[in-house]
């Protein structure tokens, strides 16, 4: 599992005020309140919407924030899926070139963050602080990504929740992939992300 994480989430390096301050309250499934940032990852298989929370991940929150102010992920691409583990995009186009990224960020994984189903993280190479833009949806429970220590088990920053459009998540994970050069777990159809925006204040 150990040589196959650090495959699968190594990124091969991945008006802001007016963004990170959109806090409001919305409604997830189920009807519950909540009063956090949510965005809405629209993709060529449909619409994610995601609650962020800067509470619990505030320099990762800001980081991701920042990009989608930026309109960075316009059409970059779930570039690795792997239907047993996550989704990972936000780094590449569709002809798997990198964007060029802001520096690197703080590591922010904890003992209270939980890579759990439905969870969006950010993905990293093997040195701890090293996540810029790429985030992974994880598809199942998966601890082993989790802060056990502050080594080789520092673990994965999560920072929110799809609180809608799980189903798409799912179709996601089911697209078939293949290798590209030595790049594993490619789609064989782009999975465009075609925008991320802050959801508008009701």
């Amino acid at each position: 599992m150990g040589t196959r994480l650090a495959c699968v989430l190594a990124l091969g390096v991945f008006g802001l005020a007016a963004a990170s301050s959109a806090l409001f309250t919305n409604r997830a499934e189920g009807g519950k309140a909540i009063s956090n940032p949510v965005v809405t990852i629209r993709t060529s298989e449909g619409t994610i919407k995601v609650e962020l929370w800067p509470d619990k991940a505030p320099i990762t929150v800001k980081n991701f924030l920042r990009y989608v102010e930026e309109g960075f992920y316009d059409s970059t691409v779930f570039h690795r899926v792997i239907p047993t583990f996550m989704i990972q995009g936000g780094g590449m186009t569709a002809d798997l070139k990198r964007k060029a990224t802001h520096d690197p960020i703080k590591n922010e994984a904890s003992e209270a963050l939980k890579n759990e189903r439905g969870t969006i993280a950010m993905a990293r190479t093997g040195e701890i602080s090293s996540a810029t833009s790429q985030f992974f949806i994880n598809v199942k429970d998966n601890p082993a990504l989790d802060h056990r220590d502050d080594g080789d088990g520092f673990g994965y920053a999560v920072f929110g929740k799809v609180i809608d459009g799980m189903d798409v998540v799912d179709k996601i994970k089911a697209v078939k992939t293949h290798t590209v050069g030595r790049s594993q777990d490619v789609p064989e159809t782009a999975v465009v992300i075609q925008g991320v925006r802050v959801v508008a204040k009701e």
